[in-house]
């Protein structure tokens, strides 16, 4: 059976997850969503560098609802962070699943059931209504802080705790949009606190999801969350490729999350980003990183440069799940309803 899929989004992880689309016989791209109006009226394939699809771009979301298509991939920056209306996503996944469509969004919401009843009310109702599925993922969390940890789960006999850590220098990423104005390096003590205050309440909800689901999996109930941000000022300017940190501006920032039980953090989740290699020395180093201690006490490490292409990794998690939401019966399925996700039909013979 082909599935019929629609894009919707059209950044990077949105055109590399809809160029895989386009490679594979089993999927049909039959739509795509745009925000900018200037790329509405382009070939699809031109857009993904893929050559012709006969797909047009349409910055018209009711032109979208209107098509007849088995899954969305959804895949815009996130509401909560940009934009006007935070529940905009949120409305969105409401009506693409009421009109028969199934969602699958790099948006977060791999564990909505941390936002409590309301929010799952609302999904479950939009799939009931068009007996179609809701599934959120990605790379991080959406698999690093959540599979794999579940998964090292599988050879323990005794867990007392189980910590990730993703640590990550920025020092040659050279995108001074995502660095100075998505994550808000480079700004003032005041200027960053004023700016990200969307932004962190939109990392408290997904890493909170994340360690959530971890405790989930285990058959854990969590007592609360916990969540911390420190950051460290640049002490000299700092060349980074995205540009020039000045000193006194942030050059580091350290999050933490936990699921405690009582006061014991049984999953915590520990991030790590650096501007530059000389910024917080003081703060851990090293590698993306899994830790289980117990029985037996278990440490898997990612070098840095593990993953050459995370927003392609995002984006193509998404496109590896088609198959297996089509499969899955309407509702929201979290990783914990679904069997394994796999690669299929990425391979590609040399």
């Amino acid at each position: 059976m082909t599935v019929r899929v629609v894009q919707w989004g059209s950044g990077n992880v949105g055109m590399q997850a809809m160029a895989a689309v386009v490679a594979r016989p089993e999927l049909e791209l039959v739509g795509l969503l745009v925000k900018n109006p200037a790329k509405a009226g382009t070939d699809a394939g031109e857009l993904a560098g893929t050559g012709p699809t006969g797909v047009v771009a349409t910055a018209d979301a009711d032109e979208i609802i209107d098509l007849d298509a088995d899954v969305v991939l959804h895949m815009p920056l996130p509401s909560l962070v940009y934009g006007d209306d935070p529940d905009a996503d949120m409305a969105d996944f409401c009506r693409l699943l009421e009109s028969g469509k199934s969602v699958i969004t790099t948006v977060g919401y791999m564990y909505p059931q941390v936002y409590g009843p309301e929010v799952m009310d609302r999904l479950e109702a939009a799939c009931a209504a068009g007996n179609s599925t809701f599934h959120g993922t990605g790379a991080n969390p959406g698999w690093f802080g959540d599979l794999l940890p579940l998964l090292m789960s599988g050879l323990s006999l005794e867990i007392e705790q189980i910590k990730v850590q993703e640590i990550s220098n920025f020092q040659f990423y050279p995108s001074p949009e995502i660095m100075f104005d998505m994550m808000n390096f480079g700004r003032s003590p005041s200027e960053f606190e004023a700016r990200s205050q969307r932004n962190r309440g939109w990392l408290d909800g997904l890493f909170a999801e994340a360690v959530q689901m971890v405790a989930t999996g285990l058959g854990v109930e969590v007592d609360r969350v916990d969540s911390t941000m420190t950051t460290w000022l640049a002490e000299h300017d700092l060349d980074t490729a995205a540009g020039v940190v000045d000193a006194g501006t942030v050059a580091g920032q350290r999050w933490e999350w936990s699921a405690l039980v009582g006061d014991h953090a049984l999953v915590q989740q520990e991030t790590v980003w650096r501007m530059h290699g000389d910024a917080a020395p003081e703060w851990p180093t090293g590698d993306w990183s899994i830790t289980i201690d117990g029985n037996p006490s278990m440490h898997v490490a990612f070098p840095h440069g593990w993953n050459r292409n995370i927003l392609g990794s995002t984006g193509a998690h998404a496109v590896n799940a088609i198959g297996y939401l089509v499969d899955a019966g309407p509702g929201v399925k979290t990783f914990l309803d679904l069997p394994l996700i796999a690669g299929r039909g990425a391979y590609r013979s040399r």
